[in-house]
């Protein structure tokens, strides 16, 4: 029990796409708040569009929400959105407005001496801004399946995105076998190549391609062809969802909004294969599936973690930061050395000199 008692009242929210471990992280700070510290707790619905709302969307969160199944269930109890940049909001007339004003009005008409933000690269940034603005007490929260969150090892959900990955890897491999062919598993990942080269060592894949090393046909072809030399018939891929050749543009889809997403290249590069090995192909787009499903226990630890020295820092009048894991840590970092970029794959990261030494080809 801390000794820097206060009656505070802090908000949280969950922001951007959905991931494994979010409500881990809700329950360490409700925990860490309310225990440690004798606050009060405002889960704020919707991410920023609660707090834009009139009146704003939320509710207390109490320790008696957390003594049952929370700490295990996918997605986020809070909600949450990936949608509309509140300072480039789109309007029902097809207009855009600055929205940013009522995201500050939001906070002090709930009377909230600071926030915690759980968010990916966009979402942080969006969220530094408007606090920034608004001279709002900031703490973020990396969580992304896709891990590209700069300076952390880790953010929440990756762990149990590379488990599923790694998982269906598992269930295509004896089909494989039985059937003589080339499964090919599509995974996400955006730009950064972290779970198909994570779950591609894991789960044993023979070719795994990422879109930091752009891929001719012909070493995969040789990889193949390697294999049935060797007496094996059957073989896995896996790629990343903006993997693309050396020669060519990555592989995208329009939704009905308009709104380009990656995805498709694993169909595209089953024909490839084909074409050059005769090798029968069947491909598996993981899709969302990456995204729900029960927290893995080091997701749930991370999320913890993260929880808890969130609140410690704006105890401490801390504002501006995130916190990250590093050299088996949690640390805190300035959110102005995270938002302006991304992490990729290095290409001389261990992990890929690994998936060499282990003779996978990585398309290059």
């Amino acid at each position: 029990m801390s000794d820097q008692k206060t009656h505070k009242t802090i908000g949280v929210l969950t922001s951007g796409g959905d991931c494994a471990g979010l409500n881990a992280v809700i329950r360490a700070v409700v925990h860490r708040a309310i225990e440690g510290y004798g606050w009060r707790v405002l889960g704020i619905n919707d991410g920023t569009h609660g707090l834009m709302a009139s009146p704003p969307r939320f509710e207390e969160l109490s320790l008696r929400l957390f003594t049952g199944n929370i700490l295990r269930l996918g997605g986020t109890i809070l909600g949450t959105t990936n949608k509309g940049d509140p300072f480039d909001f789109p309007m029902p007339d097809g207009s855009r407005k600055d929205r940013s004003a009522e995201f500050a009005a939001g906070f002090k008409e709930l009377g909230l001496d600071g926030l915690i933000g759980i968010g990916g690269d966009g979402s942080l940034d969006i969220l530094s801004r408007l606090t920034k603005l608004a001279g709002i007490d900031f703490i973020g929260v990396p969580k992304t399946i896709d891990n590209d969150v700069p300076l952390t090892e880790f953010a929440v959900g990756f762990s149990t995105a590379v488990n599923t990955a790694v998982e269906a890897l598992d269930r295509l491999q004896p089909t494989a076998a039985s059937h003589e062919r080339v499964m090919i598993l599509e995974v996400m990942g955006r730009d950064a190549g972290h779970i198909a080269l994570n779950a591609g060592i894991g789960g044993g894949a023979d070719v795994i391609l990422i879109p930091e090393i752009p891929y001719r046909i012909e070493p995969i072809a040789a990889k193949i062809k390697t294999l049935h030399d060797q007496g094996r018939d059957h073989a896995l891929v896996v790629c990343s969802e903006a993997a693309h050749p050396a020669n060519g543009k990555k592989v995208m889809s329009e939704s009905s909004d308009g709104k380009k997403h990656y995805g498709g290249i694993g169909h595209e590069l089953g024909e490839q294969i084909t074409q050059a090995t005769g090798a029968e192909t069947r491909v598996t787009v993981l899709g969302h599936i990456q995204r729900g499903g029960t927290p893995s226990s080091h997701d749930r630890i991370i999320a913890s973690a993260f929880g808890v020295r969130a609140v410690d820092l704006l105890a401490k009048g801390e504002s501006a930061r995130m916190v990250a894991w590093q050299h088996r840590q949690v640390v805190d970092l300035p959110l102005d050395e995270v938002t302006s970029r991304i992490r990729n794959v290095d290409v001389t990261d261990t992990l890929v000199q690994t998936a060499r030494g282990l003779g996978i080809s990585l398309g290059d």
